[in-house]
């Protein structure tokens, strides 16, 4: 076992090979609690796990028993005990305690299953103590932490953009403006730009940061503020850029599916799926996807964007993520590539979870040429002397790149099968909510 400077184990430890009939001390809240007489009966959660706890009035003594009947749920204790076998609780072993002292009795926990999702979403900052949330934000950090640790076999430079910035990345109204002493600042919709001057340098440069989107869209997928993974790659094609997507995915989820396989199954989401998904990913033109959308009686047409409708309708049967590619220009930013065969068209790709979850991943080859830039933001009517700088990386040594931005709460919603996106993060925003 392993224990701390204080001599304090884990549920873990008491779940451990060889734990049975070894003393331990643990510490943790009391997730559920009933008294049988003589006997009290303790769900107790740490850090690690849940486990049950049986203390009986004569082993602890009457004060303490006393005491811990009046603990409430989400009150913490710390107990002495022996671990012992039994097939009667869920993990097939209890902590038999010696003594249980109560570090805080606490207040009627006032969160119940049967309230409203206003009320829930008011009482944020106690309804993520909940089993489902604990285990949705490990594997959401197992996420994190896997895919840093595959950009970090490919060679890919972690870096530190900025998040307040003197100019909107996309060029558009979805921006949050502030006043930045005196002058217009806003909070980033994107870290590319700033990635695009580390890329010069570094050749394949990445970031994790928050993104914010002024968007006032209330679907199931949308956030205001959510985390970013954003990569760019030099010396790249959007053909390579979707293999480098692909290899990145399948890695990512083949590896969580084998380290948390239990945590997965317990959200709804059999690993066995996503061992199963393998590259190369389906693929389909956005032409493709406006004719098959268009036979399903939706009233589309080229120019029309993908909403949520069209993306369920798009991946509702697929098992696998798919590629939409080659979008409209005028639906996709001003900074991407026109493909060489097809002036309408940008070099773009969106990758849309199946099942219906829609898109994950937006991707592109980015434009090198000075004043086709220009040109483009004119076009959609941003000031060109504030992207003046963003100009001066295509007038010393610009080289061919592309790069993508992955949402890591839509991965996750799709992942585990949440059917909100605020139920993968801990504090969501929304057009209607920026509390607690």
């Amino acid at each position: 076992m392993t224990a701390g400077a204080d001599s304090f184990q884990t549920v873990r430890d008491a779940l451990a090979e060889g734990a049975v009939g070894s003393a331990l001390k643990l510490r943790g809240w009391v997730q559920k609690s009933r008294s049988s007489g003589g006997i009290l009966f303790l769900q107790l959660r740490d850090r690690t796990g849940t486990i049950q706890v049986t203390a009986r009035r004569n082993e602890i003594g009457e004060e303490k028993f006393a005491s811990a009947e009046h603990v409430q749920v989400e009150g913490a204790v710390m107990i002495e005990g022996t671990v012992v076998a039994d097939p009667r609780s869920k993990s097939g072993r209890e902590v038999r305690a010696r003594s249980l002292d109560v570090v805080h009795a606490g207040d009627p926990f006032p969160i119940f299953l049967e309230q409203t999702e206003e009320f829930r979403l008011d009482k944020r900052h106690l309804v993520i103590r909940s089993p489902e949330h604990v285990t949705t934000f490990r594997i959401k950090a197992a996420l994190l932490r896997e895919l840093r640790a595959f950009l970090d076999a490919e060679d890919v430079l972690e870096m530190t953009p900025a998040i307040l910035t003197g100019n909107p990345a996309e060029g558009g109204a979805e921006a949050f403006q502030i006043d930045y002493f005196g002058r217009p600042g806003y909070l980033s919709q994107s870290a590319q730009m700033y990635l695009e001057a580390l890329l010069f340098p570094s050749e394949r440069v990445y970031a994790i940061t928050p993104s914010f989107r002024a968007e006032k869209s209330r679907t199931p997928r949308h956030l205001t503020e959510y985390q970013h993974l954003e990569v760019e790659l030099a010396w790249c094609s959007l053909e390579q850029l979707m293999g480098f997507i692909e290899r990145m995915m399948v890695t990512v989820l083949h590896r969580l599916a084998t380290t948390l396989p239990k945590e997965l199954a317990s959200l709804g989401r059999p690993p066995d799926e996503l061992l199963a998904i393998q590259a190369p990913f389906p693929r389909i033109t956005y032409v493709e996807a406006i004719d098959r959308l268009s036979k399903a009686g939706f009233p589309v047409h080229f120019g029309s964007d993908l909403g949520t409708a069209e993306e369920r309708a798009l991946t509702l049967e697929e098992k696998s993520p798919i590629f939409v590619t080659h979008f409209p220009a005028e639906l996709k930013a001003f900074y991407m590539l026109k493909s060489p065969g097809d002036p309408r068209t940008v070099e773009a790709a969106d990758l849309l979870g199946p099942e219906g979850y829609g898109e994950i991943i937006g991707a592109s080859a980015r434009e090198t040429d000075v004043a086709r830039l220009i040109e483009r933001l004119k076009a959609i009517g941003a000031p060109v002397e504030e992207y003046e700088w963003y100009l001066d990386l295509r007038r010393h040594g610009s080289v061919p790149h592309a790069g993508f931005g992955l949402g890591i709460e839509r991965v996750v919603r799709w992942m585990l099968r949440r059917e909100h996106i605020r139920e993968t993060t801990p504090f969501p925003r929304t057009p209607s909510r920026h509390t607690p």
